[in-house]
């Protein structure tokens, strides 16, 4: 059986400069009671679960295999479940906060940060389906419990700052609020049209928060559809409260904003859209041209990419725990990982010249989970600039074409048996 030291070069690679054991053992410091000595040690199970979600949430068998150590699945859900949650979201913290650190970039003198909805599904257990519920469109036992996610990511390197987390059946602005103390004064919220209420309008302006937001189709009547293209405009506080806003916090809120109208054609091939309306809290025309604020809310696809890495490249879109407890213990390091990847972009970025966003997410990945304690970092994979690309969505690969379970596995399986005895 490998030392300890031997399986630590082993299973952590270069996570070791990034995440040290002096920083795991601080993090623990006090949020653990003195256990025996083990071989899955807070320090090793810590790394071999960054590890696991590195190659992909890979299972636990294969675990084995990369580490060289020897321990069952259930020694090692056990390790895991003895580590907290605040553990893992300080570890997550810290990693975030040695990213942010290395940029300092902004857009016309603000922090810019982009702010978008997803979800993620996992094993269908009662405690997860009474905490998350499931899709409506889905029968009793013929789904998987599903949660809400909410991201705030830094515009500049697609750092992952912070997420809420929620029922499925939840609204994106529901959560916002949480998300806010991220945000300080003159920083610059850009989202799409779902955030573009007035309650959250005039959280931001509270806050000292600007926004650029697409406005909501319900506020564009067609005067503003056919007046002046840039305007400033006064929206009034709704009447009912929003089922997301506390009484008091609704009270508080002024009776009126006057915010900005900016509407432009969108000519680039492939564009679904043609005309797009953006209202923004930074009223100042000459200082914001039109122009430069639509170039602005072009970026906010980026949040899109940014989830689709989370979600597809590195596997968050299933999880695999079946506690509330534990999805949230994998899901914090599913974002650790992601801004760890995210730091190798930003270092290797400030090596080539280019902008963080320009390196490979991919190439980044794969030398993390391969690079031998203290290599050098290589050169990665340089993204080319395509703004004008095209591609249909549509695809090639056609998936098998199996039924959907309407009805639960077990009437199923009976199902079969008995026309297996009938034959």
């Amino acid at each position: 059986m490998p030392t300890l030291a031997h399986a630590l070069q082993r299973i952590k690679g270069d996570l070791g400069r990034f995440v040290p054991v002096t920083l795991i053992q601080r993090l623990l410091a006090g949020r653990q009671r003195p256990t025996r000595e083990r071989t899955l040690s807070p320090t090793v199970t810590t790394h071999l679960f960054l590890h696991q979600i590195l190659h992909g949430n890979t299972a636990v068998t294969h675990l084995r295999r990369l580490s060289g150590l020897t321990f069952t699945r259930s020694a090692y859900c056990q390790a895991r479940g003895r580590l907290p949650v605040a553990f893992f979201r300080a570890l997550q913290e810290a990693v975030t906060d040695s990213v942010r650190t290395t940029s300092a970039a902004t857009w016309r003198g603000h922090r810019v940060f982009l702010m978008d909805g997803s979800s993620f599904s996992m094993p269908d257990t009662p405690e997860l389906q009474e905490q998350f519920g499931q899709p409506g469109a889905q029968a009793a036992g013929c789904g998987f419990p599903v949660a809400h996610l909410l991201a705030l990511f830094e515009a500049e390197t697609g750092v992952l700052l912070r997420v809420a987390v929620g029922p499925h059946r939840t609204h994106d602005l529901a959560h916002t609020p949480a998300l806010h103390p991220e945000l300080r004064a003159g920083d610059l919220l850009v989202a799409d049209r779902a955030f573009g209420s007035f309650a959250h309008l005039a959280l931001c302006q509270r806050r000292g928060v600007h926004a650029v937001f697409r406005a909501h189709q319900r506020r564009l009547s067609a005067s503003r559809r056919t007046g002046p293209a840039d305007r400033q405009v006064t929206y009034y506080k709704p009447k009912q409260r929003p089922t997301w806003m506390a009484e008091a916090d609704f009270v508080a809120l002024p009776t009126q904003l006057t915010v900005r109208e900016v509407r432009y054609r969108v000519s680039r091939p492939g564009r679904r859209v043609r005309w797009v309306t953006l209202v923004t809290t930074l009223t100042s025309a000459t200082r914001y041209p039109p122009a430069c604020l639509a170039r602005l809310y072009e970026r906010r696809w980026q949040v899109e990419t940014d989830l689709r890495h989370l979600k597809q490249t590195l596997g968050l879109d299933v999880l695999r725990c079946r506690t509330v407890a534990g999805v949230m213990k994998e899901l914090l390091v599913f974002i650790t990982v992601y801004n760890l990847v995210r730091r190798v972009m930003v270092e290797a970025a400030q090596r080539q010249k280019v902008a963080p966003r320009r390196i490979s997410f991919v190439d980044a990945l794969r030398w993390l989970r391969l690079a031998p304690p203290e290599d050098a970092l290589p050169a990665l994979v340089v993204n080319s600039h395509r703004p004008d690309r095209v591609e249909p969505r549509v695809r090639k690969r056609r998936p098998n074409h199996y039924p959907a379970m309407t009805r639960p596995r077990p009437v199923l399986r009976a199902e079969l048996t008995r026309q297996s005895l009938a034959a």
